[in-house]
């Protein structure tokens, strides 16, 4: 007998009972006995029986499958972020299918269609920066298909969210500039039509006001989380007639290329230029002047994230819920205290 199509109905026969108590020593219910459970594993064992897991997923209507739309994969963000919703699916006996939007608004569409066509039993979102709209989000809650954003939440869908901080640790992270004796701050904001970005941006016009410094135009510079001209926009910082002396990245990789920019322009980090950085990833560590940055905990934002959507498939309750995530300043040289 092949191994591979050894069924429940032929171990029946094998031991000459019937498929319903096969199948349920197999599930270890109590209603079958010591030994007919012992002689069913035994045989199930011998010939390498294996569950038709697809017609299993079929009658309980769930593939336990949960969907992950990421807008890319190589930011170690979004790699640490499906780390910890990995770790919750496997503890629930769910599989993950990732797929990655590359930053766009058509792709993340024809992602969401997909999942659906694989009848995943839930989707996890962290939404492209090119989304602003919500339509494609709006059909999957007609459908009942349970959906949690985490980290680029849109506010104006009805499903749960896990979001960080964003505006107090931008508030933070500028106060932490301005007690470095900085008074001319500089921010690469995010895409407005995302809410985390949004919420940087105002941290941070907030932080100068109750500092009664200037919020000044020329100084906040709108790019997109993975754009390619940081050095524009930083030649055009360092040649403004006052020029910034504290720049807030976007993310740790901008920072890093200013960085390496102001340096060939004959200016010093940190004490031309402070540089603050966000995501706080290990290279960080590594740079010269080691860079000061925000530390968003993005394992356990997926965590978090898978939590609650296994706990809306297990459970039925749709209703959205929200949970923050708490970030923190990891100060370094790029940023050292200077006299005041």
């Amino acid at each position: 007998m092949a191994t591979e199509s050894v069924t429940i109905k032929d171990i029946a026969k094998l031991l000459g009972i019937s498929k319903s108590t096969v199948s349920r020593a197999l599930s270890e219910h109590s209603d079958v006995n010591q030994e007919t459970r012992r002689r069913v594993l035994e045989i199930a064992q011998k010939l390498n029986y294996q569950p038709n897991v697809l017609a299993l997923n079929l009658k309980q209507q769930r593939t336990h499958t949960l969907g992950v739309i990421i807008p890319e994969t190589v930011n170690r963000f979004f790699a640490k972020a499906i780390g910890g919703i990995q770790k919750i699916a496997n503890l629930a006996g769910y599989h993950v299918m990732i797929c990655q939007s590359d930053e766009s608004y058509v792709a993340e569409r024809k992602n969401l269609q997909g999942l659906l066509a694989s009848r995943v039993d839930g989707i996890l979102v962290s939404v492209s920066s090119e989304t602003d709209r919500t339509d494609h989000f709006d059909m999957l809650l007609q459908k009942n298909v349970p959906l949690v954003f985490f980290d680029r939440i849109l506010e104006d869908v009805k499903a749960s969210q896990v979001y960080t901080d964003n505006y107090e640790i931008s508030f933070e992270g500028t106060e932490h500039l301005i007690s470095q004796g900085c008074k001319r701050i500089a921010i690469v904001a995010g895409p407005q039509n995302l809410y985390n970005s949004r919420n940087r941006l105002m941290g941070y016009i907030d932080a100068l006001k109750k500092h009664n410094l200037p919020v000044k135009d020329n100084y906040i510079i709108h790019s997109y989380f993975r754009g390619g001209n940081v050095e524009e926009y930083t030649r055009h910082l360092i040649n403004l007639p006052q020029r910034p002396d504290a720049i807030f990245a976007i993310n740790d990789y901008a920072a890093i290329e200013m960085m390496h920019v102001i340096k060939k322009n004959g200016l010093r980090v940190p004490d031309d230029i402070a540089i603050l950085g966000f995501n706080n990833e290990a290279i960080c560590r590594f740079v010269e002047p080691a860079l000061s940055s925000i530390d968003h905990s993005a394992f356990d934002m997926g965590t978090a994230a898978a939590e609650i959507l296994l706990n809306k498939i297990e459970t039925g309750n749709l209703e959205p819920e929200r949970r923050m995530i708490k970030s923190r300043l990891v100060i370094r040289e790029s940023t050292h205290v200077r006299s005041v």
